[in-house]
C-alpha cells in the first residue's frame, strides 16, 4: 500500500505534497491521522491519504504545519516548473507598468500567495474537494519586462501557449488587467473565440489611453479586435462610476455584450443573475476574469482604481459558483495593489476568490 504514494521531505522538513501524501512537522508523540504513519523519524510524521493513482498534490493541514512556515506558494501547493502533468496551476503575472491610476499590482501575486496559507483543502459550504479531482500545483510566475508593456504582453502569451497546450487550466495572480489581452490570445488559439464572464468595476473596453492601445483599460477591445472573443457569450459584472459619456458602456452592448451594472446588483442575491449567465454562455469554452475592483472598495481598498459602491465579497462568491458546470478554460483574479491595504484583506480575498475558482472547474469532485 505504501508503495503506491511518494512522500519527498524537504530540507526544512516543514512540508511537502506529492503524489498524494502530506509530510507534517510534528512530534512523534502527537496524535496522528487514522490514515497515517509514523515514519521512524522523531521530528515529523508521513500521512499518506489514499485517493487516487493519479497522485494528486494535496495542501499541508495547519493542524500539522504552521501557516506561517515554509516557502509561499499559492495554497501550499508544491512548486513545479512547467505544467507538465497538471490539470490546473497557480501562474502569476506580476506587472502594474499598463495601469493608469495607483501602481503595486506588480507585488499581487507574492502577497495573494502569502495569504493564501488561511485556505484550505474543502470548501466548506460547496462540498468541492479540488485536490481529490485534479493535479494541481503552483508553477511560479512569468518573467515579465518591467520596462516595456508590449514586450511584456509578448512574454506572457509565449508563456500561456506552453501551459494551455498541455491541457492544463491556468489560474492567473495578477498583475493588472493588461494581462487578460495576451492570456486570451493564447487560450483563443487552443479553443477558438471564447465566451467571458468579466467582474469589474470598468468595462476595460477604451480603444486609446494617452495614445497607448494597450494598457488595463483596453484588454477586451483588442480582444475583440482580433476575434478572441465569442461576443454573445460575454457577460460584464459590477461596472460602475463616473464616465466619459453619458453612456459608457454602449460600445460593450453594441458588439453583443450582456452588461450589468452594479447599480442592477445592489440589495440582491446573485444567483438568479448566474443562472440567466450559464444559459447565456452555454457549453462552449468561457474565460472567466475578476477584477479586485469589482468588489467595493469598503471590502477590497488595496487595489488601484478604486469605485464607490460595487459588489460585496458575497456576491463575489455567488457569482464564481455560478460558474460551475461552465466549461472555463482559464481564470484570472488581477489588480490586487497590497500597498494600500495594509491590513491584508485585499490580498486575502483574492486568495479566496481564486480557490473558488479551482473549486469550479470542470471535473471537479463534490460530497
Amino acid at each position: 500500500m505504501q508503495n503506491m504514494f511518494s512522500s519527498i521531505k524537504m530540507a526544512t522538513k516543514t512540508r511537502v505534497v506529492f503524489g498524494g501524501s502530506q509530510v507534517f512537522k510534528t512530534c512523534a508523540s502527537q496524535r496522528v491521522m487514522k490514515w497515517g504513519n509514523v515514519d521512524g523519524n522523531q521530528s515529523s510524521v508521513s500521512c499518506t491519504r489514499g485517493m487516487s493513482g493519479k497522485g494528486f498534490n494535496v495542501p499541508p493541514s495547519a493542524e500539522f504545519v504552521a501557516r506561517v512556515s515554509g516557502i509561499a506558494t499559492m495554497c501550499k501547493l508544491p512548486f513545479q516548473e512547467t505544467a507538465d502533468g497538471l490539470d490546473a496551476a497557480f501562474v502569476g503575472v506580476p506587472i502594474d507598468t499598463g495601469t493608469s491610476n495607483r501602481p503595486g499590482a506588480r507585488f499581487g501575486p507574492r502577497h495573494i500567495r502569502a495569504e493564501s496559507s488561511m485556505l484550505r483543502s474543502f470548501n466548506g459550504w460547496t462540498r468541492a474537494a479540488p485536490y481529490e479531482s485534479l493535479r494541481v500545483a503552483d508553477i511560479g510566475d512569468i518573467n515579465v519586462n518591467l520596462f516595456d508593456l508590449k514586450d511584456t504582453c509578448k512574454k506572457i502569451r509565449e508563456g500561456y501557449r506552453k501551459i494551455v497546450a498541455t491541457g492544463c487550466i491556468p489560474l492567473t495572480l495578477g498583475g493588472d488587467h493588461t494581462i487578460a489581452y495576451p492570456i486570451l490570445q493564447a487560450v483563443a488559439e487552443r479553443h477558438g473565440p471564447v465566451g467571458l464572464i468579466h467582474v469589474d468595476a470598468h468595462a476595460d473596453t477604451s480603444d486609446v489611453i494617452l495614445g497607448e492601445k494597450i494598457g488595463h483599460g483596453t484588454p477586451f477591445r483588442r480582444c475583440v479586435d482580433e476575434g478572441l472573443l465569442d461576443c454573445k457569450r460575454v457577460v460584464q459584472i459590477g461596472l460602475r462610476g463616473p464616465s466619459y459619456s453619458p453612456d459608457n458602456y454602449e460600445w460593450s452592448r453594441a458588439q453583443g455584450f450582456r452588461v450589468v451594472e452594479a447599480v442592477e446588483c445592489w440589495h440582491k442575491s446573485l444567483v438568479p443573475l448566474m443562472e440567466e449567465v450559464r444559459s447565456q454562455i452555454g457549453t462552449g469554452p468561457v474565460y472567466l476574469s475578476f477584477d479586485i475592483d469589482s468588489l467595493d472598495p469598503a471590502y477590497a481598498p488595496g487595489t488601484g482604481t478604486p469605485e464607490i459602491a460595487g459588489l460585496t465579497p458575497i456576491q463575489g462568491l455567488e457569482i464564481i459558483r455560478g460558474c460551475r458546470g461552465l466549461n472555463l478554460v482559464g481564470c484570472d483574479l488581477v489588480e490586487v495593489s497590497p500597498a494600500y491595504d495594509t491590513t491584508g484583506n485585499t490580498a486575502l480575498t483574492g486568495a479566496n476568490l481564486l480557490f473558488e475558482m479551482l473549486c469550479v472547474l470542470p471535473k471537479v469532485k463534490y460530497y
